[in-house]
């Protein structure tokens, strides 16, 4: 009996643990798609100040 009460301890505290990591990312998978929307918002607004103009990564910029 006593045995089984430690490894309940074990998988008890087990669980706690694995609990906080899935909370921590959780808040960290927020924060990062939050950024994630942020960077693609200014990016849309970079493109549409372009005059409606679609750069391409391979094109060299006028002043070449």
């Amino acid at each position: 009996m006593e045995k089984l009460e430690e490894q309940i301890a074990h998988l008890m505290r087990t669980i706690e643990e694995m609990s906080d990591v899935v909370a921590r990312q959780d808040t960290e998978i927020a924060l990062l798609t939050r950024r994630v929307q942020m960077l693609m918002e200014r990016e849309a607004g970079r493109e549409a100040g372009a005059d409606g103009a679609v750069v391409m990564g391979d094109e060299r910029p006028p002043h070449y």
